[in-house]
């Protein structure tokens, strides 16, 4: 049987979103194939800005220790935000648009100035931050029953999908992010628990990871960019009509819908 190439590993995922989602990519990429799977969600990045779509930001995942032992590796990985990604701070999401969607409570870092060096600081990302925000990512996976290898998930854009993110931020200055204690509701009862420390060990520490990466790869992060750092806490499954609710203490407090417009 022919390997896939990947191409072809591309076109699988795209067709994904509107024709459900596919068995575990093994046929085309090793499980921690690093190289192979950001090839491939480099295909679709470029693919979707050829139709239009914008990027703001990227996000950071695979940012607890344990999920990474989980998964057989000692790195996050990251995935690309796009404008039309973004659910407004109480709005609604269609659960049309998604296939198997869970939610985690993130901090959101909005970035006021470029960090081009491959070899960024903590210190050098808390400088260039214009904004600290509360966050839900709404992950989703092109992979059937969520059976991800670490290959799968970079190869589908971080398993992403969608966010929201607070409209109101914080200046840095005063702001704590280690010990910022987070409680995530669904339909008003306590879904999910953390904190910032379990960012790996900081949320400016993903963000250093994600800006030194990136500049190394020869796509640095920019001033305007979307930081989403990773999850404070476990992951919970959605279905339609939830209402999801983050508050981030310290930081604030970000809602969406999971139902019908």
């Amino acid at each position: 049987m022919t390997r896939p190439t990947h191409e072809q590993l591309a076109l699988r995922l795209r067709d994904a979103y509107a024709q459900g989602a596919v068995a575990p990519m093994r046929d085309g990429l090793d499980p921690v194939d690093v190289a192979g799977a950001y090839a491939v969600q480099a295909i679709n990045t470029r693919f979707w800005q050829a139709q239009g779509r914008r990027i703001v930001g990227r996000k950071a995942g695979l940012t607890a220790r344990a999920v990474q032992q989980q998964l057989g590796v000692d790195q996050p990985d990251f995935g690309v935000l796009f404008e039309d990604m973004q659910i407004a701070d109480g709005g609604t999401l269609d659960p049309a648009r998604s296939l198997q969607p869970k939610v985690e409570a993130e901090i959101a870092l909005v970035l006021g100035a470029d960090l081009p060096d491959a070899d960024t600081t903590p210190q050098a990302v808390a400088a260039a931050v214009r904004s600290v925000h509360a966050a839900i990512e709404i992950v989703d996976s092109r992979i059937a029953d969520w059976k991800i290898g670490f290959a799968d998930t970079v190869a589908d854009n971080g398993s992403s999908a969608f966010f929201v993110m607070a409209e109101e931020g914080r200046s840095m200055a005063g702001t704590d992010l280690y010990a910022a204690g987070m409680v995530m509701e669904i339909d008003g009862r306590i879904a999910s628990l953390g904190a910032g420390a379990a960012v790996l060990g900081h949320p400016l520490n993903a963000a250093a990871w994600l800006a030194s990466t990136l500049a190394a790869r020869g796509e640095p992060l920019k001033a305007g960019d979307i930081l989403l750092t990773g999850a404070l806490g476990p992951m919970v499954a959605l279905v339609p009509g939830n209402h999801v609710r983050a508050i981030v203490g310290g930081i604030g407090t970000v809602s969406f819908n999971f139902g019908k417009v």
